[in-house]
């Protein structure tokens, strides 16, 4: 009788003691892999765009779970080629009837998506047979993914901190605006250039950990912090560009960028050639006999302009020229153009849109000694930088 009590009580005893084990266990990991939590910001970030397969690596333990956050999988050393088959996500062996999928790995930090590493979670959405990865990171591991792309390591550090507070400010602003979007980034130049954490250096990550949290607001919200290379001397109302019409981004007298490498830039491109990228981009054209300058910002940049052709013309915004012909190539709006034979030679200034923040004029403000208050009060005055965690 003693016996069987014993053997009963034991068998409770470890039962309560298993079923501790699997609740610290299941704590633990929520606390330490949960990107969703109240408590923290994340951000989604498109990395790839309409792709038909993704190869994804991951060294360890990881799951796969639906939009709910509902498991379908677990395992473990993840090497595979991911694709859409029959209007299903496979991956490897495994096959999901799922729109969207996330992958989450027990180590948040070895997650390989074509050979790149990214910290968080990855989100793919199928669209057809086609397939988007959405970076789910946290808020401050975004920003440390970008500054490489956006300045370099060896900056001052004044200006990296401002850029960082920046980068971080217009992320948060995006999040808010695309709430019901698939993401709230894309991963290239008409965001923010994004590289995940194969991109992080020591110095970029001392920026954004001593500016944790910080972002610039404007009467209570969240700044749409718009930043560029270089202005070439003043930097532009957003108003004229996106119909955003608020003190910080009305636009300044920059000083500061005029030793920057893209002040000047040097373009020709021949007649043909800009017709077929117009013609590329929506736009009915003919041989172009002229092209002629409408209309000027404020900055000095080009607002409105004229292609003519023999018989009509077609009248396009500079913004929409730029964009049509590549922002890479007319590396900003502030230029003047001649035709010489059929050849169009464009001579500009700045790199960028020129709307907020002139990052080689931070540059140079740190090297003068601001301190990264002073240079974003330059840039967006009228804001002011709070603690959003």
């Amino acid at each position: 009788m003693v016996s069987t009590l014993a053997k009963r009580l034991y068998r409770l005893k470890k039962q309560i003691l298993e079923i501790c084990i699997l609740l610290i266990l299941t704590l633990s990991f929520l606390v330490a892999n949960n990107c969703f939590g109240a408590n923290l910001k994340y951000i989604r970030v498109l990395i790839f765009k309409d792709v038909s397969s993704l190869n994804v690596r991951i060294d360890g333990f990881y799951e796969v779970r639906d939009i709910k956050h509902q498991t379908l999988y677990r395992g473990k050393n993840l090497s595979a080629t991911i694709t859409v088959s029959r209007g299903k996500i496979s991956m490897g062996k495994a096959i999901f009837n799922n729109d969207r999928l996330i992958i989450r790995a027990d180590d948040p930090q070895v997650v390989m998506v074509n050979g790149k590493k990214f910290r968080g979670d990855i989100c793919l959405v199928r669209s057809n047979s086609l397939l988007k990865a959405v970076n789910y990171i946290e808020l401050e591991d975004y920003v440390k993914g970008v500054l490489i792309h956006e300045a370099s390591h060896y900056w001052p550090l004044e200006a990296l901190k401002a850029l960082a507070v920046v980068c971080r400010s217009f992320a948060l602003y995006q999040a808010e605006e695309r709430s019901s979007q698939d993401y709230d980034l894309s991963s290239d130049i008409y965001s923010q250039v994004y590289g995940g954490k194969s991109g992080e250096r020591y110095r970029l990550n001392q920026a954004v950990d001593s500016t944790k949290s910080q972002v610039l607001v404007y009467k209570g919200k969240v700044l749409p912090a718009f930043h560029h290379a270089t202005c070439g001397g003043a930097t532009e109302d957003a108003a004229i560009l996106w119909n955003i019409d608020i003190l910080p981004l009305k636009g300044v007298v920059c000083g500061f960028c005029q030793d920057s490498p893209h002040f000047n830039w040097h373009l020709v491109l021949n007649r043909a050639e800009v017709r077929k990228k117009l013609s590329d981009g929506g736009y009915k054209t003919q041989d172009i006999q002229d092209i002629v300058i409408l209309s000027k910002t404020n900055s000095g940049r080009v607002k409105d302009m004229s292609i003519v052709f023999a018989s009509g013309n077609l009248n396009i915004s500079a913004k929409d020229f730029r964009n049509t012909i590549g922002p890479n190539s007319i590396r900003s709006a502030n230029f003047k153009l001649r035709f010489e034979g059929e050849d169009i030679v464009f001579e500009g200034i700045g790199w960028g849109h020129g709307v907020g923040f002139c990052q080689w004029g931070a540059y140079f403000m740190a090297k003068e000694d601001y301190n990264f208050h002073q240079i974003l009060e330059h840039y967006y005055p009228g804001s002011k930088i709070e603690i959003r965690s």
